[in-house]
């Protein structure tokens, strides 16, 4: 299975191209099997990718930005699905693929399982006295320096976990508009060197 990114290499929005140097990075990083497909530069690899991004994905306008993440012919989700499941550390049921041996995930879903009660180790226990998750593994621990990150969540997190189709348009409209203001700054700057030749 090829996980497919496709991304806009001539991209004018320094928004767009962070988040997909996030996503190429991120899967560099952990050796994870990616093709791009740029849609800036190949008109089919464009019309795949708006036709393939679920109707409930797409913003208001219609029209879907990179980077979408797809494994083969199935969605997996945009930017902001990737960085929540990077967050949750669910990266690779997100891309729909099986942990490699060895990783942290991996040892998590093993840990994972069922003890002769039918209760779950590690992971998240649904019991009716709902106390009982914290005795079950140490692991669930959060060092104490840790905690202060969780009540103080940075810009970031406060948007993700805020973003509407409303703040995505505006968003789409913010980028359009930096781009505008970029081919302006470019236009006058090829008339000055114009006028000084």
């Amino acid at each position: 299975m090829v996980i497919k990114v496709f991304i806009a290499t001539s991209s004018g929005s320094i928004a767009i191209r962070k988040k997909q140097q996030e996503v190429v990075g991120f899967l560099e990083a952990n050796k994870i099997d990616f093709k791009e497909f740029d849609i800036a530069g190949d008109e089919d690899n464009r019309r795949w990718m708006r036709e393939n991004v679920p109707g409930e994905k797409k913003p208001q306008n219609g029209i879907p930005l990179p980077p979408q993440i797809f494994n083969e012919e199935q969605y997996c989700g945009d930017f902001e699905s990737f960085f929540s499941a990077k967050e949750e550390n669910i990266i690779y049921s997100f891309l729909g693929l099986a942990p490699p041996p060895g990783s942290k995930v991996a040892e998590t879903t093993e840990e994972t399982s069922t003890l002769p009660n039918g209760e779950l180790v590690g992971g998240e226990q649904n019991t009716t006295e709902g106390t009982d998750s914290a005795e079950v593994s140490d692991k669930n621990e959060v060092p104490k320096e840790d905690v202060e990150d969780v009540d103080n969540p940075t810009e970031s997190e406060v948007k993700q976990e805020g973003t509407t189709e409303e703040e995505e348009k505006e968003e789409a409209e913010e980028e359009e508009k930096e781009e505008a203001e970029e081919e302006e700054k470019e236009e006058a700057q090829e008339k000055e060197e114009a006028e000084d030749s």
